[in-house]
């Protein structure tokens, strides 16, 4: 076969057959969006209602989809697993109980294991919900509740790698799962509770509390002090600041690098002077139990410009810690 050689008209090729693909499986799945209907509800009935185990099953690449839509029913909030269509006539069958929901995924719904596999599960007593493009086939015969997918054509160049029909069984997986959280009511909490590692947990478990700076690592002057022993601690702490505090121990105000800049610029005698003269009054303070995702999101919005820091204080208004923006950062933490 002829090799072609110029690179310019490949890449416009490459680029046209790609965008191709992309527009045939986005028509795939406004195909299934339009095509939804009660039987999604009639799944999730089922599947709440279950006092046995969820099961997710298919052959091929159906079955790489099926393992991984058994994977995010798990993470939110839906316990499953997934069994091999063919392995479970060779023994995995005793993984499953009379009881339990079996979602099966396949294309054609017409594999010679759905033949031993269905028949063998209607003798457990299971509720069987089949994933498939063909409502007449076998395995929708045979099934209790049909989530029909149109497949009618592969994206690609010759139209017969499952392609449209892969991406369209994990999206419909993904509006199963979506669904399911919906109906339990699923709140970010119980979320977090399965993904406490990672960013995921990171952001929806890490608070305020748990990354501020406490005790000495808090830099703190009294409003009598002068300017020249505050910035000994601003430079003792390295966190670009000091908090100011009354006789009571009351957070009244902040010194940071640029008020010190802008303070000696203009005032030769600057560093002689009480603190309380020249500090900028009631800094930006913010609770201990939110979370340090919030806080971020805080500092990058603030208005007139994002902030560095938050002084964190306690009923009476005494500094228990400070938050830096590089204290979230270090956490491994990032905005959305």
């Amino acid at each position: 076969m002829a090799v072609k050689t110029d690179k310019h008209t490949d890449v416009d090729a490459l680029l046209a057959g790609a965008r191709r693909l992309i527009d045939e499986e986005i028509a795939g799945l406004k195909t299934l969006r339009d095509r939804l209907g009660p039987e999604l509800g009639r799944a999730v009935d089922a599947i709440v209602a279950c006092r046995g185990r969820l099961i997710v099953s298919g052959v091929g690449k159906s079955g790489q989809i099926a393992k991984k839509i058994a994977s995010t029913l798990t993470s939110t909030g839906t316990p499953s697993f997934y069994v091999h269509a063919f392995e479970a006539a060779h023994g995995d069958l005793g993984l499953v109980y009379p009881g339990d929901v079996v979602v099966i995924i396949s294309k054609s719904g017409m594999g010679d294991e759905l033949r031993d596999f269905v028949p063998a599960l209607k003798k457990l007593g299971v509720t069987l919900i089949a994933m498939t493009a063909s409502r007449s086939s076998y395995l929708a015969q045979h099934s209790d509740i049909v989530l029909e997918f149109d497949a009618a054509k592969e994206a690609g160049c010759l139209g017969l790698a499952p392609t449209t029909s892969a991406t369209v069984s994990l999206v419909l997986g993904h509006v199963l799962a979506s669904a399911l959280m919906e109906r339990k009511g699923v709140t970010p909490e119980e979320f977090a509770r399965t993904h406490p590692g990672g960013m995921l947990g990171k952001r929806l478990t890490v608070t305020v509390s748990e990354v501020m700076r406490t005790g000495h690592a808090v830099p703190v002057v009294h409003e009598t002090t002068t300017l020249r022993e505050a910035l000994f601690e601003i430079m003792e702490k390295s966190i670009g600041c000091t908090g100011v505090v009354d006789a009571r121990g009351k957070l009244t105000g902040i010194i940071t690098d640029g008020d010190l800049k802008r303070i000696l610029a203009h005032r030769d005698d600057a560093l002689e002077l009480p603190v309380v003269d020249v500090m900028t009054h009631a800094p930006k303070t913010i609770e201990p139990s939110v979370l340090a995702v919030e806080a971020l999101a805080k500092m990058e919005l603030n208005m007139p410009g994002p902030l560095l820091m938050y002084f964190i204080v306690d009923a009476n208004r005494k500094p228990v810690g400070l938050l830096h923006l590089h204290d979230i950062l270090r956490a491994g933490l990032r905005a959305e």
